[in-house]
């Protein structure tokens, strides 16, 4: 079984927004919906797990309703005191209805262009491994400081990689993983595929994609409304 797991709990106070970055409305649809209408509609994807707080549970479950046809939506679990605990909790509450050897996709809803060729890509790297990461090469040059304030040296940026979602986990160990660090460890994760590295998994790397980036800052936000605008502009053009 594959398992999307959706991350919609975040306040996204650095978009300076009231309403969560995930739930503004673009294209009169709200962000989250276009990652969930790709989930809903890729064969590939067996069931959904969504991380969101108890007020925003009815709104998701109505574009749920729209959208997931055959029902692949099994709940929503809590989110933690960060990111790393949501994704413990969701990891605890898919355990209740998947295997260890099913194969965890982790997701963010602020991610909203998310291809259904990576989704593929992305499980078929993963036969043979524990977990598929996928990244994009770091463009610039990069520098090392002790400090913060002084240069201390000079990175290989051929070296180092920008980690994007949706990573994919073996269920069984990826949720071990996470035991392990609580409770006190898992508070300073910051992205998903930590724990698993600090914990041996085997983890291999495939070519990211530019377009599926992350909505943080009111840029990305303009950004996407645009692309968003642009796809509408398409779809006429074609209709005609």
């Amino acid at each position: 079984m594959n398992i999307a797991l959706i991350l919609a709990g975040g306040t996204g106070t650095r978009l300076g927004s009231e309403v969560p970055k995930q739930y503004i409305e673009v294209g009169g649809r709200p962000v989250i919906s276009y990652c969930l209408k790709t989930f809903v509609s890729h064969p590939d994807i067996d069931a959904i797990q969504i991380v969101a707080d108890d007020s925003w549970h009815e709104y998701i479950y109505s574009y749920l309703i729209e959208d997931d046809k055959v029902r692949k939506w099994k709940g929503f679990s809590k989110q933690g005191e960060n990111r790393q605990l949501s994704i413990l909790n969701a990891l605890t509450d898919i355990r209740k209805y998947a295997s260890d050897q099913d194969l965890i996709m982790i997701h963010d809803a602020v991610r909203p262009f998310l291809s259904v060729e990576m989704i593929e890509a992305v499980f078929q790297e993963a036969v043979g491994h524990d977990g598929v990461l996928p990244v994009l090469p770091m463009k610039d040059t990069v520098y090392f400081s002790e400090t913060g304030k002084k240069i201390s040296g000079l990175l290989d940026r051929n070296c180092i990689f920008v980690g994007q979602a949706p990573e994919v986990f073996r269920l069984g160990k990826y949720y071990e993983a996470n035991l392990a660090l609580l409770p006190d460890r898992i508070l300073q994760i910051n992205g998903s595929t930590e724990p698993a590295t600090m914990a041996g998994m085997d983890i291999v790397m495939i070519a990211g994609d530019e377009g599926n980036f992350k909505i943080t800052t009111q840029e990305d936000l303009r950004r996407f409304m645009q692309k968003v605008e642009e796809s509408k502009n398409q779809e006429v053009v074609f209709s005609c």
